[in-house]
């Protein structure tokens, strides 16, 4: 795969866990295994409980197979702000250049849900991509099952806060 901008674009679709059916489920949850566990080599515990509270983005190839997903978490349960997290592109969506656009889906669902603050606990050597759609460093450097994280922040346009002119 070339590293230019698809020319087939992916469908999304974002539910409620309740809405999702057991099929997609496990597909998420193979997805997640596939990426975090096994590719990162790193042993964590995935059912963490908020599942059942959160929106669960997918984004999928014209063929329907997941290229991508991100789990929605709300305001309280990780963070005070509302939350983005699990974000993975699986192996039959990469080399795509896909990952601003599944972002950017995540940002617009966390938008149109009436927040203008998002906050995410990325991985530290992903830093310049989240940067790349207006996340900016909040944090120091901390340790998250053996990874080196940082949370970021992203503020609506409107909800930037200047200094007012001297």
């Amino acid at each position: 795969m070339t590293h230019e901008a698809i020319a087939v674009q992916p469908s999304f679709s974002i539910q409620d866990f309740s809405d999702l059916s057991g099929d997609t489920v496990y597909e998420i949850l193979c997805a997640r295994a596939a990426v975090f566990v096994v590719e990162q080599r790193c042993p964590y515990a995935d059912a963490d409980g908020l599942d059942p509270q959160c929106r669960h983005l997918c984004m999928r190839g014209p063929d329907g197979v997941l290229w991508g997903y991100t789990r929605i978490v709300p305001a309280g349960l990780s963070f005070d702000e509302i939350a983005i997290g699990r974000v993975l592109t699986t192996a039959a969506g990469r080399g795509m250049r896909l990952g601003r656009m599944l972002m950017q889906a995540s940002i617009d669902e966390c938008r149109r849900l009436g927040h203008s603050r998002i906050r995410i606990g990325a991985q530290q050597h992903l830093e310049a991509f989240y940067q790349s759609v207006g996340f900016v460093c909040d944090s120091e450097p901390y340790d998250e099952d053996g990874i080196a994280h940082i949370e970021m922040l992203w503020l609506a346009p409107h909800a930037i806060k200047h200094d007012p002119p001297k």
